[in-house]
C-alpha cells in the first residue's frame, strides 16, 4: 500500500508534511521490504544541512547495508529517537513510527517536484 497523500523518490524514500514547514523522511514499505530485518540505522544529528540527493544515513539489515538520500536540499531538524532503540520499526510502521529524521526544506517548492503516490506506484510495480 503506497500512501497518497505523501511525496515519493525514485529512490524510496517519502516524505510527509509535518504542518510547520517541515517534512518527516522515511524509506518506503517497498524499500524496507526488500531490505528485510534491519538491525541499525545511522542518522545525522539535528543542524546538519543536506543537498538533494545527498546521502544523510545508513539502514543496516541482515541483508545489506543501504544509504539513505535527502528527497530534498534542506536542514536536519530532528532525528528519530526511537530507532536507536528499535531499528525494526521501520520494517513494522515504515509510514509511521519508523520515520528517519525530520527536515526543513530550502525550496519547499521542491517537494511538489517530487514522485506522486501513482508515480511511485508505476515506479515500484516493474
Amino acid at each position: 500500500m503506497i500512501p497518497d497523500d505523501l511525496r515519493y523518490t525514485a529512490e524510496h524514500e517519502w516524505l510527509a508534511p509535518a504542518g510547520d514547514g517541515t517534512f518527516r523522511v522515511g524509506i518506503t514499505h517497498y524499500a524496507q521490504d526488500s531490505l528485510g530485518d534491519i538491525v541499525f540505522v545511522q542518522l545525522p544529528e539535528a543542524g546538519a544541512a543536506f543537498e538533494a540527493g545527498g546521502a544523510l544515513g545508513e539502514v543496516e539489515s541482515t541483508k545489506s547495508v543501504s544509504e539513505i538520500y535527502a528527497p530534498v536540499a534542506g536542514e536536519i531538524v530532528a532525528v528519530n529517537p526511537a530507532l536507536e532503540g528499535s531499528p525494526e520499526l521501520i520494517n513494522s510502521d515504515p509510514y509511521g513510527e519508523g520515520w528517519l529524521v525530520a527536515l526543513k526544506p530550502t525550496d519547499p517548492a521542491a517537494v511538489d517536484a517530487l514522485l506522486d503516490a501513482k508515480a511511485y506506484g508505476a515506479l515500484t510495480a516493474g
